[in-house]
C-alpha cells in the first residue's frame, strides 16, 4: 500500500473506519480523508482484526452493530491485547441508549458518538482523541 504524505513531507495518521453500512463508511472515508487524514475501511471487524498486523492505525472509528463480531467485543479484544490496547477506539453507533454509551467506555472506548452525526464535530472529536 502507497503512504501518502503531507506537503511537509510528514506521514498522515492512518485512521481505520470499521462501518459496514458502504455508504456511512464512504462517507466517513471521505469527511476524515478531507481533514488530512489516510483512512482504510472495513465491513467487518475480523478483516480490521487482521490488517492490524500489517499497519496499526493512530485511531479507529467502531461501529458496535456489526455483521461479524459485535463492536464492543472488538473494543474488549483490542484493549486486553497489550500490542494494541493504546490505539484508540471511537465508537460510532446508532445504538444511543445510556446503557450501551457507558458500557462502551467501560470496555475502554476513548469515545462515544450516536448517529446521526455531524461531520464536524467527528473531526473534531478525532483530532481531541489524537491529541491525548
Amino acid at each position: 500500500m502507497e503512504t501518502i504524505t503531507k506537503d511537509q513531507g510528514e506521514k498522515m495518521d492512518l485512521i481505520y473506519i470499521v462501518e459496514d453500512e458502504s455508504d456511512i463508511l464512504e462517507l466517513l472515508q471521505m469527511e476524515i480523508g478531507a481533514a488530512g487524514y489516510r483512512t482504510l475501511g472495513f465491513e467487518r471487524a475480523q478483516v480490521m482484526l487482521e490488517a492490524l498486523q500489517s499497519e496499526a492505525p493512530r485511531l479507529i472509528v467502531l461501529d458496535l452493530m456489526l455483521p461479524d463480531i459485535d463492536g464492543l467485543e472488538v473494543c474488549k479484544r483490542l484493549k486486553a491485547n497489550a500490542q494494541y490496547k493504546t490505539i484508540p477506539i471511537m465508537m460510532l453507533t446508532a445504538r444511543s441508549d445510556l446503557e450501551d454509551k457507558v458500557k462502551g467506555l467501560e470496555y475502554g472506548a476513548d469515545d462515544y458518538i450516536t448517529k446521526p452525526f455531524e461531520a464536524r464535530e467527528l473531526i473534531a472529536r478525532i483530532k481531541a482523541v489524537i491529541r491525548r
